[in-house]
């Protein structure tokens, strides 16, 4: 018994091991048959494809492709606000509260911002970083521009007296390579505006804001004799001859006034 037992299993193994052997490997009789046959983790000769965490993640890059190109319209709209407009920091001041586990700082930024053809402003902002108070202020200043207006391009037509609370100023028009004679806060005004000869002179207070409002505040009242000679009905001729100069002169003059 126990030795055909022992035959049964050997003829058993030995049918399992041919039929293993004997056996082929499956054909595709189609492309279509051949791709259904491989396996899923393998694409086109044998190369693993990306899971869905990659197909994802490639989602994912090209959003934050998109999110760039959003961020360069937006540079590009930043450098078109900056074309021509010249931005100063003329004083920073920081600020702090004493609460209840330390101390809050805060900061005050004065900017002055101008094209350098004529046009000015100042403002002021405050936040509780260097940054963002300067981003206040400069929007401020942008919308408070005036126009001044200028001899040849360089300089003042008349001299002037500004006044703000403690601070006087005195402006004064100047020759041609006299340059920009004038002290912190006030030489930002006129380098923004885009003088390049003046003698000013500061008596009172050596406060940054009530400097520029004073500043500001001899600005504005500048007339040119354009602007003089359209109130009154006259020609700028008419106004530049008096004083001993001749008709030739005085059109001459009036032809290389510029606003």
């Amino acid at each position: 018994m126990m030795a055909d037992e022992n035959k049964t299993e050997e003829t058993v193994t030995a049918q399992t091991e041919t039929a293993v052997t004997n056996e082929q490997p499956a054909i595709a009789d189609t492309p279509s048959e051949a791709a259904e046959n491989q396996s899923p983790a393998q694409g086109d000769e044998g190369q693993p494809r990306q899971g869905r965490g990659r197909g994802r993640g490639g989602e994912r890059g090209e959003g934050r492709g998109r999110g760039r190109g959003r961020d360069d319209r937006r540079g590009n709209r930043r450098e078109e606000e900056d074309d021509g407009i010249i931005e100063k920091l003329v004083h920073i001041n920081r600020v702090s509260k004493t609460v209840k586990g330390g101390k809050r700082f805060g900061f005050a930024a004065l900017v002055v911002v101008g094209d350098g053809a004529g046009r000015v402003g100042f403002g002021k902002g405050k936040a509780r970083e260097v940054p963002e108070a300067i981003s206040k202020a400069t929007a401020a200043a942008r919308k408070k521009m005036v126009r001044v207006p200028l001899k040849e391009g360089r300089t003042l037509h008349h001299d002037g007296n500004g006044r703000f609370g403690a601070g006087k100023v005195t402006v004064r028009t100047a020759p041609p390579g006299t340059g920009i004679i004038a002290g912190g806060p006030m030489r930002a005004v006129f380098e923004s505006l885009g003088v390049a000869d003046v003698v000013t002179k500061s008596v009172g207070t050596s406060n940054p804001y009530n400097m520029i409002r004073a500043t500001f505040d001899a600005l504005t009242n500048q007339t040119s004799p354009k602007s003089v000679a359209q109130r009154r009905g006259k020609k700028v001729a008419d106004l530049l001859g008096r004083g001993g100069a001749s008709e030739a002169e005085a059109e001459a003059d009036a032809a290389a006034i510029a606003e």
